[in-house]
């Protein structure tokens, strides 16, 4: 009798855990899944990289081939992100396929570096925008730019307070991406519909001996800022478990997306250069504006308001994506726990967002954006090509596994070969920057032995662990019953 008593205790404890776990809801429709993918990836990318491309292609001709090479380059990663979605339909992107495909130890250092660098740093540089196009119209001659410290201080303003939104509610962040995503797509149709205008009118110059100049010396960094545009293109497949009908959705909105984002990107990069001769170009911290000043006259002030805006609402999306991915993490034991936990209130993931946000602002005071740009890109090239290397692999792994969506294993060979171009390239290009990546990356292989791969921590920093996740959640009550 005891026994069949321990055992429906047993069964009861069960069942109320399975009950109480907190799942994601599939809440996300195709017209969802695009502007969450939109609304990411234009954010401060057009308005910034422009400069990096033309500085490395040194043409405006061969310019406007890599950002059709870029857009080319992203659409077959984010098919390929598309067969690895509806294979292994587990929100975490990269991070969960290296553990579905290499094991825990992969994917610890891709979640090690994205948390420490690359994600943070991407995010530091649409905030930089964003302080940099607020400024513009205050400092309107490139030779006489603003003190370093304001658009960083403005950066740190802005990651703050998208930050204290996405804590105090998930319904006003996402009023917030939607609002901002409509701003910075009417920015660039405003772009885009002045240059046919200059372009009907003559103002072709610029276009005439388009290669002239072209040079490859610094073709990694001028691809590295291309795709840096592009950034973005993966992260639906990080909710995946919250898209609705993923089979389907998922290569459907990629399609959608990455094809229209490609258009957007080379018709504004050509009304560029209908204003702007590419010496211009290259003195402009703010490209965006300095196009609105010479040809939208009086109406120029639209501009870096449409651009501010639009850095405003990437930044609250990137503020979206991080917290999920501590999330998985959290959930595989590759993070601690405590960054798993949400607000009693506000239903919120506060640790995650708080420990963003800090990663952030610290990336803000960076001297060089283009070094940040460069950290992240390493990192996402990488991570991608090894992630669609092991697609190739588990395909003859396992040949009988269901996949709903299947892309050409031509397609996935061309992607896999140009990641290591790019690798390669990029190193050629910036050794440095390599190297203190590649370093930052190998620090993740210690700490996963110690702390991760025993799957239970030493007792005294688990001690501490339960201290501070005890505290922590001692806290959240006290202020949920002040609020009562």
């Amino acid at each position: 009798m005891g026994k069949i008593q321990a055992d429906q205790s047993s069964m009861s404890s069960q069942e109320t855990a399975v009950s109480s776990r907190v799942e994601l809801k599939r809440t996300i429709s195709l017209f969802s899944g695009v502007c969450v993918n939109i609304g990411i990836i234009i954010g401060s990318g057009i308005f910034v990289s422009p400069k990096g491309v033309l500085r490395g292609a040194g043409s405006v001709g061969l310019s406007l081939v890599l950002w059709v090479v870029c857009g080319v380059f992203s659409l077959l990663g984010a098919l390929c992100f598309a067969e690895l979605g509806t294979t292994w339909p587990s929100s975490g992107g990269a991070y969960a396929y290296l553990k579905a495909i290499y094991g825990d130890l992969v994917a610890f250092l891709l979640i090690w570096i994205s948390v420490l660098m690359s994600e943070p740093a991407g995010f530091a540089v649409v905030a930089l925008t964003f302080g940099n196009y607020c400024l513009q119209p205050l400092y309107p001659d490139p030779s006489c730019p603003p003190p370093q410290i304001m658009p960083q201080l403005l950066a740190t303003l802005v990651i703050l307070l998208l930050g204290m939104t996405n804590v105090l509610s998930t319904r006003l962040s996402t009023f917030v991406r939607n609002f901002f995503s409509v701003c910075k797509v009417v920015a660039l149709v405003i772009i885009i519909v002045a240059g046919i205008v200059q372009l009907i009118q003559g103002e072709t110059q610029n276009f005439e001996n388009a290669f002239e100049g072209s040079t490859f010396s610094g073709l990694g960094n001028a691809l590295y800022s291309g795709l840096f545009a592009f950034a973005g293109w993966h992260n639906l497949n990080i909710v995946t478990e919250e898209l609705k009908n993923p089979n389907k959705n998922l290569p459907r909105a990629i399609y959608i997306t990455v094809f229209s984002v490609t258009m957007i990107y080379t018709f504004a990069n050509v009304a560029y250069f209908t204003a702007m001769a590419p010496r211009e170009l290259l003195t402009s911290n703010a490209v965006a504006v300095t196009f609105g000043s010479k040809v939208l006259g009086q109406f120029a002030l639209i501009m870096p308001i449409a651009v501010a805006l639009s850095t405003f609402g990437a930044v609250n999306g990137s503020l979206l994506i991080l917290p999920r991915l501590f999330y998985v993490g959290a959930r595989e034991g590759h993070l601690p726990s405590l960054l798993s936990m949400i607000h009693i209130k506000f239903l919120t993931p506060l640790p995650s967002i708080v420990v963003t946000v800090v990663l952030c602002v610290i990336y803000t005071f960076s001297n060089d954006v283009y070094t940040l740009i460069n950290y992240s890109s390493l990192v996402t090239w990488t991570s991608n090509g090894a992630v669609v290397a092991g697609m190739i692999w588990a395909r003859y792994r396992e040949p009988d596994k269901p996949r709903p969506f299947k892309v050409n294993i031509i397609i996935a060979v061309l992607f896999v070969a140009a990641c290591i171009f790019l690798i390669v390239i990029g190193t050629i290009d910036s050794p440095i920057d390599t190297a203190i990546g590649v370093g930052i990356t190998l620090t993740g292989i210690p700490v996963y032995f110690l702390l991760v791969y025993p799957k239970r921590l030493p007792r005294w920093l688990a001690g501490i662990q339960d201290s501070v996740t005890a505290w922590f959640q001692r806290l959240l009550l006290v202020i949920k019953e002040e609020k009562d």
